[in-house]
């Protein structure tokens, strides 16, 4: 299979491409597309041998279940049931937005293996030109993870994409780079109150000032099939392993010393600030503790490192705080838990 690239800006007329985009997905096939967050691969919802094409591409386990993205916010009630009013009140507060809402699915619409195992869905209404205008053009409902090979670094461009997928996807719609850079939020609105199953780009505060309080889950691993995405697998990975360590310069460079005496090449991680001379490879993700510029970068970052030769990779963490959460939690999945302490 070849894979076409198809880049539309707002100086085109891009109608062709879009087209071209929705007769691919009308016929059951699969097309990458920019989200807001990353970059999507996507699938009618309501297909089930389209959204096999997903799992395939990707090699993704098949009970890791997939968001449904819609175009209007009215057609969450083509999809799911029981709404909840605070539902509708983050949506009037963040839709369009990087946020996925889970609710009771309606029977017999969605197909099964996009939840699998699971009576919920979950939706997100993506803040993205491109997005929006293909979902409105098509029509209908997409299932869409991001367009990587499972486990790997989310793409936050074009060319991302076609690295994991080439021969793999026939179409990928170039939007430009992605502005928020870690996936969205995911909520889980079944319950009550309701819990965080994934961090993202909307914030625990943000959400709460909206309905007040929430739960947050922080399960990562288990036999369970896993609710929401990003909850049971390894995710995020480089080819080197990879060690989350403390953001402090002086550690770092200690930590380079160290692991150059045992032979070793060290890619590093890490904010602007730091000068870690000693480091083979040092690649700086924005000024230290300015979560929302690391959310950005930290892919891109990750998936410099795959063009080193490193044998290791140290990630400086950062803080908890607002979209924080969310870079730790794609850090630490990434590091598979692991943290430099030596």
């Amino acid at each position: 299979m070849e894979t076409e690239i198809v880049s539309v800006d707002n100086d085109m007329d891009n109608s062709k491409s879009y087209q071209q985009a929705v007769d691919i997905l009308k016929d059951g096939g699969v097309v990458a597309f920019p989200t807001e967050t990353v970059y999507g691969l996507g699938a009618l919802a309501t297909d089930a041998r389209a959204v096999q094409r997903i799992f395939e591409a990707k090699g993704r386990p098949s009970d890791n279940p997939l968001i449904v993205h819609i175009g209007n916010k009215e057609d969450v009630d083509k999809y799911a049931v029981n709404v909840p009013e605070n539902a509708k009140r983050l949506m009037d507060a963040f839709w369009p937005g990087p946020l996925t809402l889970v609710f009771h699915k309606r029977p017999g619409v969605i197909a099964e293996n996009v939840t699998p195992g699971f009576e919920t869905v979950g939706i997100r209404m993506p803040d993205h030109p491109v997005a929006l205008t293909l979902l409105q053009t098509l029509g209908g409902p997409l299932a869409a993870p991001s367009a990587n090979r499972s486990g790997k670094p989310s793409p936050t461009e074009a060319l991302h994409v076609m690295t994991d997928l080439q021969g793999r996807i026939p179409l990928i719609v170039d939007g430009g780079r992605t502005g928020v850079g870690v996936e969205s939020t995911v909520i889980d609105m079944t319950v009550d109150p309701p819990a965080i199953l994934r961090p993202g780009g909307v914030t625990r505060e943000m959400i709460e000032d909206v309905i007040g309080p929430v739960t947050a889950e922080s399960k990562s691993a288990g036999e369970e099939a896993p609710k929401a995405p990003g909850m049971k697998y390894m995710h995020y990975a480089p080819e080197s392993p990879l060690f989350v360590i403390e953001p402090d310069e002086a550690v770092i460079r200690d930590a380079v010393r160290q692991l150059h005496a045992e032979g070793k090449r060290v890619a590093v991680i890490g904010p602007n600030e730091f000068d870690i001379g000693e480091a083979d490879w040092y690649f700086p993700v924005g000024p230290l503790h300015d979560n929302d510029a690391m959310a950005v970068n930290l892919y891109g970052a990750i998936r410099q490192c795959d063009l080193t030769e490193a044998d290791l990779i140290l990630a400086a963490g950062t803080n908890f705080e607002g979209v924080g959460a969310a870079v730790m939690n794609r850090l630490l999945k990434a590091a598979d838990g692991k943290r430099f302490n030596r």
